[in-house]
């Protein structure tokens, strides 16, 4: 079965009988390169599939050791593959975008009008290269600078609603990641596909209801359904905020899965992809927050 996270969906990630995800994750002994869609002859003799490699099975199909959830410690891979040092800088060039564009926008007082502009363009640019058939760095980047922008118009616009707004959502965000790759790496997170399919279900009925809620708003007026004002806004914020970190369980999930599997190296744009996406999710759902609490 594809993953349902739709940025990994076209990458040959799967998840196998025992409902954990994986590349395609047929990498038993003696199957690697029949089930792993990055397994090539050159690659047939994978340290993965050898019987007296410690991972020569996926250990979340056959209930084995543990690959440190989180921050898989594979064995070291042939030149090319993805490693957790590629995930890190790739993600630190992406998140780093982000953040000079938001300072940008800030500093220049761009109007909000500008700042949904560069939403909708981020949102576009977002879709096509989930749907492409490999990552491409400038169309992420292009990605994270337009969000950037969008960002730091909002957050001054919540700035000037709460004070400090902003700054407490980033280290609302920080304390988020880093709880849930504790938890990831605990175990008490297990992604499984019973967890996934939630994840996807609860995301297609809260995405359903803040369309619905801003229809409200625009042609009816007001606050719409009430989803984004007092306790009620309080309460969705919650659940949003909850819903970007199971999509970081995923996304450190797939991750674990790309390395142990060897995915190539271009796939660290894609893993760097995924957790912006999630982090800025986290992050727009705190402020909000934070703006509803001091406005009560």
């Amino acid at each position: 079965m594809r993953s349902s996270n739709p940025v990994f969906s076209r990458r040959g990630f799967s998840r196998d009988n025992s409902g954990y995800a994986g590349f395609d994750a047929g990498a038993q002994a003696g199957a690697a390169s029949q089930g792993n869609p990055y397994a090539s002859n050159q690659y047939a003799g994978n340290p993965y599939a050898q019987p007296s490699n410690p991972y020569a099975t996926n250990p979340y199909a056959q209930g084995g050791p543990d690959l440190q959830q989180g921050h898989p410690q594979a064995p070291a891979r042939a030149a090319g593959r993805m490693t957790i040092d590629d995930v890190v800088t790739r993600t630190g060039i992406t998140l780093g975008t982000v953040i000079v564009a938001a300072g940008a926008a800030w500093a220049l007082s761009l109007p909000v009008g500008v700042g949904f502009g560069a939403a909708f363009v981020a949102m576009v640019l977002g879709l096509i290269q989930s749907f492409k058939a490999k990552p491409s760095p400038a169309l992420i980047l292009a990605y994270a600078a337009f969000e950037g922008l969008f960002l730091g118009v909002i957050s001054k616009y919540y700035n000037a609603v709460a004070y400090g707004a902003p700054m407490q959502a980033v280290l609302g965000t920080m304390a988020v990641f880093a709880g849930v790759l504790i938890a990831y790496r605990t175990r008490i997170i297990r992604v499984d596909r019973r967890f996934t399919r939630f994840v996807i279900g609860a995301s297609i009925g809260f995405l359903l209801l803040m369309v619905a809620n801003s229809l409200f708003a625009v042609f009816g007026g007001g606050d719409g359904l009430g989803f984004r004002s007092g306790g009620l806004g309080i309460a969705v914020g919650v659940v949003g905020v909850l819903l970007g970190a199971a999509y970081l369980a995923l996304d450190f999930k797939q991750i674990e899965d790309g390395v142990a599997y060897g995915a190539p190296r271009e796939e660290s744009w894609l893993a760097a992809f995924g957790l912006t996406l999630s982090l800025v999710w986290i992050y727009t759902e705190i402020l909000r927050i934070i703006a509803i609490l001091n406005n009560d």
